[in-house]
């Protein structure tokens, strides 16, 4: 049986302490993390999170050995130079904490693209020379552009997941482009035996907003024309049906409260509507200050009702046309 050092055996039961004590543990890549951002980190989350870095080996043991619910399912995201964070905030809480504090660093030879590298078009100040060339053996169109060089289109020098060359690294140093995010990277966190990734973890909180107003858009239009009666759809419910019933009221001239008033007024611009269409002759003193007094009421056309002829008759019966004495008589019969 190999020899265990008692150091090894102190850092093995210090992590599975930890793992016992917090109620939530990350697993954390610190790869390519410079130790002054580090130790940065370490000041910011001091009251929060107790960051232990380590080998994954003994990192595995510690999370096996703890046996506690769902943390040996931590082990498959150690990753590269792994790290156990413990902590008691809220993992999505502390997942935008991690991210808020990372920054843009140079590409280098040998390293994984975390997403598609892109050399966007526009110039580049250099001069016409060799690196026309340089930019074409890494798949970037470029030409002459007012004396200088320029990218003609958008280009992927690497998809996510690939590995960056030397020569394209080179290329993104000289144009200033710095793809890669230099942090505290937590991969996974387990919390109550449930494992949460990264990419659970990191939410778009404004479109995470926009969609919960979009759903209660949505819910509430639902319900309005569904006739579903709640808190916030009751009251507009019941506007609605008032507004429904009395325009029903006033076109179809039933006399009810709250109506009668709107029905009065209707009569009399139709009055006058009919009144607008005599002679002056036909008029009362009292029908022409009533017109002079309201002039686009007397220019409102007169309703009518419209016969659609059968489709099957080819005939269409003309009305007889309305002599004044016709209208003198309706206006005699509506004011007795």
């Amino acid at each position: 049986m190999a020899h265990v050092s008692d150091s090894k055996k102190k850092i093995v039961a210090e992590y599975t302490k930890l793992v016992k004590e917090y109620p939530i543990v990350g697993a954390v890549n610190m790869a390519g993390l410079p130790a002054a951002q580090l130790q940065n980190m370490r000041e910011q989350l001091r009251d929060k999170v107790v960051l232990k870095v380590g080998k994954r080996r003994l990192i595995k043991i510690a999370l096996e050995e703890a046996k506690v619910e769902g943390t040996d399912k931590l082990v498959p995201f150690l990753e590269g130079q792994p790290a156990l964070l413990f902590t008691r905030d809220n993992p999505f809480n502390l997942f935008k904490i991690l991210k808020k504090n990372k920054s843009n660093a140079p590409a280098k030879a040998g390293q994984i693209a975390p997403k598609d590298i892109v050399i966007p078009a526009g110039p580049t100040g250099f001069a016409p020379g060799p690196v026309i060339g340089e930019l074409g053996a890494i798949g970037v169109k470029a030409g002459i552009d007012g004396g200088k060089v320029a990218v003609k289109e958008d280009a992927v020098v690497v998809k996510k997941g690939d590995e960056i060359k030397a020569n394209v690294a080179a290329m993104l140093t000289r144009l200033k482009i710095e793809p890669m995010e230099v942090g505290l990277d937590l991969t996974a966190v387990c919390e109550n035996g449930e494992i949460f990734e990264a990419s659970i973890l990191d939410i778009n909180e404004q479109e995470y907003l926009d969609n919960i107003t979009t759903g209660h858009r949505w819910s509430f239009n639902l319900a309005m024309f569904a006739g579903i009666p709640t808190v916030e759809t009751t009251e507009i419910m019941v506007q609605n049906a008032f507004r429904d019933a009395k325009a029903l009221a006033v076109s179809q001239f039933i006399l009810a409260d709250g109506v009668v008033e709107d029905i009065v007024s209707r009569s009399y611009s139709q009055m006058l509507g009919v009144a607008g269409v005599l002679s002056d002759d036909a008029l009362s003193d009292d029908l022409k200050q009533a017109l002079s007094a309201a002039p686009a009421a007397s220019a409102a056309p007169v309703a009518s009702e419209t016969t659609t002829a059968d489709n099957n008759d080819d005939k269409k019966d003309s009305e007889p046309e309305k002599t004044e004495e016709d209208a003198g008589a309706g206006l005699g019969a509506l004011f007795g």
